[in-house]
């Protein structure tokens, strides 16, 4: 099986083989001055913590490249070229809109979950204090829908995905509380947090292409799966994920209690080592042993569960991309993406 960097896709220019990390540094390449220039119209002091946020400087304003993977914005380009064959420009500001909408939640995220850590350097809440991170998440939303604000269509549709967004933000939160989350109730919040952005981005850039309404839905479809696919693996290595990766402690939703689905999956599994997480998890301190909570997980079934369902997703994601009726050289960079979401390892 290749690693990440092994995924190819045709290059659209030479008719050559290129990677996935080709496909995301043209991403990069091409949004980021669009991205840099949204996050100029924001208050300096806004802008300072939003811009230390998405990796481009330190704490103190010197230059930095700490970056994430641009996942997201790649989706907008790649549907949008799927559609229209080239880059139409309207493209840009879509994938723009829905980077912004990703650290607004990210920088929320960090503040409710606590995290202290980011991309193997402090959260922004950490380094700037609880209140101006939530400022610049605030900021970051209001910036995304004015990027949008030439396209009613397109505004709805970040807003429909904004709105699932903190729906499945707030189940998390309430999950948190209670002892009787179910898997179906977990993968719904799962669809909400991370699946109805990417499906957001992926029709984002297919209307910004003038996509026919059945297309749009396709490729829509296409991004839900493969956000939950993601969410899955999100999940795992949240568990098992190494440390000097991924940028945050070894177990650390384990340590955290978090019920993620692998979590939940062994919670429901009827095993006795989904009792024992049970007992565990009904417990009001930290776990002691995160590495035998871990392996109660595995016992009962659960990371194994979550691998298959990571697969079947993406699955379903490549039968929708088909549906879309993709230009070949297009789809050959979204299934390029496909593919490192179910084998990244951060």
């Amino acid at each position: 099986m290749h690693g990440p960097t092994g995924t190819t896709a045709d290059d659209r220019d030479t008719g050559t083989r290129r990677t996935v990390t080709d496909v995301l540094a043209e991403t990069r390449r091409v949004v980021e001055p669009a991205h840099r220039a949204a996050l100029g119209r924001l208050p300096e002091e806004v802008r300072h913590v939003a811009g230390y946020h998405a990796g481009w400087w330190d704490a103190d304003g010197r230059p930095q490249d700490n970056t994430g993977k641009a996942v997201r914005p790649a989706l907008v380009l790649a549907c949008a070229r799927a559609i229209a064959g080239d880059l139409p420009a309207a493209a840009v500001p879509a994938a723009v809109a829905v980077e912004l909408v990703h650290d607004f939640s990210l920088l929320h995220d960090d503040v409710m979950d606590g995290d202290p850590v980011r991309r193997h350097r402090p959260s922004a809440w950490a380094v700037f204090g609880v209140g101006r991170a939530v400022l610049a998440g605030d900021a970051l939303v209001s910036l995304a829908l004015d990027v949008l604000a030439g396209s009613a269509a397109e505004v709805r549709v970040l807003t429909g995905a904004l709105l699932r967004l903190c729906g499945g933000q707030s189940a998390d939160l309430e999950f948190a509380e209670r002892a009787d989350v179910t898997l179906a109730e977990c993968l719904a919040m799962e669809a909400g947090k991370t699946g109805a952005l990417l499906g957001c981005a992926c029709e984002l850039g297919a209307l910004a292409a003038g996509a026919e309404r059945d297309r749009a839905a396709a490729l829509s479809e296409f991004g839900e799966h493969l956000g939950l696919a993601y969410q899955l693996v999100d999940d795992l290595l949240g568990i098992w994920g190494d440390p000097r990766i991924t940028g945050k402690p070894v177990y650390s939703d384990l340590t955290a209690r978090k019920k993620s689905l692998p979590v939940v999956a062994a919670l429901s599994s009827g095993t006795p080592a989904g009792e024992k997480l049970a007992r565990v998890y009904a417990g009001s301190d930290r776990p002691r042993d995160p590495e035998r909570v871990a392996s109660l997980v595995e016992a009962a079934g659960a990371r194994s569960w979550a691998r298959r369902q990571a697969d079947r997703h993406l699955a379903a994601a490549l039968e929708c991309l088909g549906r879309a009726r993709p230009d070949p050289r297009a789809a050959a960079d979204l299934r390029a993406i496909a593919h490192l979401i179910i084998r990244r390892d951060h």
